[in-house]
This record gives structure tokens, sequence and C-alpha cells, in this order.
């Protein structure tokens, strides 16, 4: 089984459900068990202050919530950049200076906290179903850049990804922002 975590789940153009049509995910977790990850591209117009005022000022901009995924859309998942050599207790890392941070805690009280983004609901996958994705060619399994959790451009995102890769994967920068203009 070929773990994802710590990877981006970018959506094959065919992978139709509008739940993740043109998404990107950064996967936080993949065992035998399931897998779970957050949809990066889809901010909402929901200002973070207005759900969680404490951390409003430490997150990244666009200051709004983003849409993590379908599943548990009341519940919050936080992904912090972090100082290594400052990392704390709050932090968990997924992968490099990338991790999941302690909401329960001020912005201040985490050590080495540079850039936070706050998801509403994730998307979760049962033991075998993601892995049946896969063999679908729904999902591309691709290496993310640091600045993607954080991009200033969520919306862009899965072209930019596309962008950055070699040989025919290049070729999807070009796929049209709306299907109904190809």
């Amino acid at each position: 089984m070929a773990l994802t975590r710590g990877r981006l789940l970018v959506a094959s153009p065919s992978l139709s459900d509008p739940n993740f049509c043109q998404s990107v995910l950064l996967m936080l977790e993949h065992t035998s068990e399931g897998a779970l990850g957050v949809i990066l591209n889809r901010p909402s117009e929901l200002a973070v202050g207005s759900v969680i005022d404490d951390w409003a000022d430490a997150v990244s901009t666009p200051r709004v919530m983003f849409v993590g995924g379908p599943v548990s859309p009341s519940s919050l998942i936080a992904l912090a950049s972090v100082a290594l050599d400052e990392a704390d207790e709050h932090w968990s890392q997924i992968m490099g200076r990338i991790g999941t941070v302690d909401l329960e805690q001020s912005p201040a009280d985490v050590g080495g906290l540079d850039e936070v983004r706050l998801f509403a609901g994730y998307a979760a996958w049962a033991p075998g179903q993601l892995e049946a994705e896969l063999a679908d060619e729904a999902w591309f399994v691709l290496d993310f850049e640091g600045a993607d959790p954080f991009s200033g451009d969520p919306q862009e995102l899965w072209w930019q990804v596309f962008a950055r890769q070699r040989g025919d994967l290049r070729r999807l920068r070009f796929y049209p922002r709306n299907s109904s203009d190809n």
C-alpha cells in the first residue's frame, strides 16, 4: 500500500464529485485504517475572527476559513508552519515544517509559529477506499512545496501544482478553469 501522508492528493480532471473537483488536498494521515486530508484550495467567505477570534490575527491571508472537506464541517483543523528548532508540544509534525496545531492554545503559546490556516471539516476515506480511488486514477499523488498549504492565491493552486510537474502532467496547467469552456 502506497501511503500518501505528507503528500498532495490532486484531483484528476475526470473527478467530477463537486466536493473534490479541481481540489488539492494535503494528506494528514494514511494508514491501513483509512486516510484523512484537508482541501487546500477551497477558501470560504467566512472570516476566521467570526469563528475563533483568538486566532484571527495569526492566520495567513486570506484570513478566512477554508472548507477542508465534506466530513464533519463543524470541526476545525489548523495547519501550521513552524520553525523546527522552536517547535513544542502544541504542534504535531506532518512533514518538514508543516503540521497541525492545538487550537486550545493561544497562538502566542505555540513555539516557532510562522503561518497558520484553519479548515472547517476534512476529507476522509475508509480502509481501502482511497487505494481504490487511486487505482481508478481519480487522484494524482504529488509532492508538496512548503508554501502550498498557505498559498496566497488558493483558487489557482490546482493549476500551479501542475505547472511545476514534468512530462504529461505539466500539460494540465492549461486545463480550463470552467469545464464548460472546454
